[in-house]
């Protein structure tokens, strides 16, 4: 239990190292106060350019995926191994740093939506679902442009196709996809509200179809 703990709390102080907050700093800027206000690659992209996006989905995601492929893993020195927990891990570690990237510490508890470090910690566990939750987002946006919507789907598909494979620890992994993706969807209301009144924006480079309204 103390490994568990321990892991979780690292896992959550590197979620709240937040990439946009990061960048944000080292521009002179906070992205909360700017465009949509959300602290996410695509309000940076929006307000700060593609240059500043990219360095924050490269931030969002490694912390991601170095909570899930290796704190899970590590052996922490002075602290016993045991067996039974330990396969809970990559699901407390992945759970614990999208977290602390929604509620960051050192950010006042304001951060972003937790998407791109959910992608992290996805492949941190599996590329193949990384995969599929990177097809599911594309196909829904391609389809609706809502990027919000695309990226509960693509949350969601994560737990389906968990509990629909054969993937190793079964009950921790599912027990990760469903919690992640009900915050995912949770980080989202406001995108919900929004596509309920009808004024939620669009990709407008990836929708396909209907009339083009903004850019998501």
């Amino acid at each position: 239990m103390i490994e568990l703990i321990v892991k979780g709390a690292l896992a959550y102080l590197l979620g709240s190292c937040v990439g946009s907050l990061l960048i944000g700093k080292l521009r002179g800027v906070d992205i909360r106060t700017m465009g949509s206000g959300n602290a996410g690659a695509t309000n940076m992209m929006r307000t700060q350019g593609k240059a500043a996006a990219l360095a924050v989905l490269v931030i969002d995601l490694g912390k991601g995926w170095i909570a899930t492929r290796f704190l899970a893993a590590w052996h922490i020195p002075g602290i016993a191994t045991e067996s039974g927990l330990s396969a809970w891990c990559a699901a407390v570690c992945g759970l614990a740093v999208i977290l602390g990237h929604v509620y960051p510490v050192w950010y006042g508890f304001r951060g972003g939506k937790g998407f791109a470090t959910f992608l992290g910690a996805v492949l941190g566990v599996s590329p193949m679902l990384l995969l599929v939750a990177a097809v599911v987002w594309l196909v829904m946006t391609i389809l609706f442009g809502y990027v919000g919507l695309a990226s509960m789907v693509a949350a969601v598909a994560v737990a389906v196709a968990i509990a629909a494979s054969a993937v190793s620890p079964r009950t921790p992994l599912l027990g990760f996809g469903i919690v992640a993706a009900l915050l995912i969807i949770y980080t989202h209301r406001g995108n919900i509200e929004r596509m309920l009144a009808g004024n939620e924006s669009r990709a407008k480079r990836l929708w396909l179809f209907g009339t083009r309204r903004g850019s998501g």
